[in-house]
């Protein structure tokens, strides 16, 4: 296992990255990482939800997990997605306004598009790919998200957990952060949303070196095993593992 410091550091290194010099020119990209970066940037300029963001990043994992990147433009499915999942929880996304972002965010400083050729052949290619995504998933777009989860986790830890350590470290700050980061790897479809919830909040303990109080890791007596009956120790630090690896490659990005 890491250093759990380096992670710490690792993700504020990341935020001083995003907030520092000039906005990523995503055309010169092209890589899973920067589709996400985009959904995020993206979902965050159309004031959608963290739920939102998280079922677009999903179904734009799955999508490519079966699909050829090079035969599709990365943005243009990473921009259907978002459209796509404001219908599937419900807060929908309209289609004009995610047109006008995306474009605006490939294209820095561009102005709304008029009600011209070029509108309606974004808006037709958005259109399209809405029902080429969910033929893609073969219409399977319901996500089971981890948030649920990690909210009813915490809950029952803050009355384990003493009061003045749970006030003192920004546990569901850093769990729920280590969530939405983990969107931007793909291995988040390989796990089980309860055990990706509990390998967030684990790693938060971690971090910041909270003890859960009448538990012993190392005796076999863990905090989760009242939550979840299959998850081994060996597979929650491999989650944890992948979840650190989202900032190593950050870095490495750029």
């Amino acid at each position: 296992m890491k250093d759990n410091i380096d992670v710490f550091q690792l993700q504020v290194q990341r935020d001083k990255n995003r907030n520092r010099g000039p906005p990523v020119d995503y055309k010169e990209h092209d890589s899973t990482y920067y589709g996400v970066r985009f959904i995020h940037e993206i979902g965050m300029k159309l004031n959608a939800s963290p739920l939102v963001v998280s079922t677009a990043a999903v179904l734009y994992h799955k999508f490519f997990k079966d699909a050829d990147s090079s035969n599709y433009d990365r943005f243009l499915i990473a921009s259907t997605c978002v459209y796509l999942a404001g219908k599937v929880k419900d807060e929908p996304v309209k289609v004009r306004d995610v047109i006008n972002v995306s474009r605006n965010t490939l294209h820095r400083n561009s102005v709304p598009l008029d009600l011209g050729d070029e509108y309606w052949n974004m808006r037709d290619s958005i259109v399209q790919g809405e029902l080429l995504v969910m033929r893609m998933l073969k219409f399977e777009v319901t996500i089971i998200h981890p948030h649920k989860y990690m909210l009813h986790y915490l809950k029952s830890l803050q009355t384990w957990i003493y009061p003045e350590e749970w006030k003192k470290v920004p546990i569901v700050h850093m769990a729920y952060s280590f969530l939405q980061d983990f969107h931007y790897s793909p291995a988040i479809l390989d796990y089980k949303a309860q055990h990706v919830a509990i390998a967030c909040i684990n790693l938060t303990l971690q971090v910041y070196g909270v003890q859960i109080p009448y538990t012993d890791e190392d005796e076999g007596i863990t905090w989760y095993s009242v939550f979840v009956d299959d998850l081994t120790k060996d597979h929650l630090w491999e989650i944890m593992e992948n979840i650190m690896d989202i900032y190593e490659k950050e870095s490495e990005t750029g």
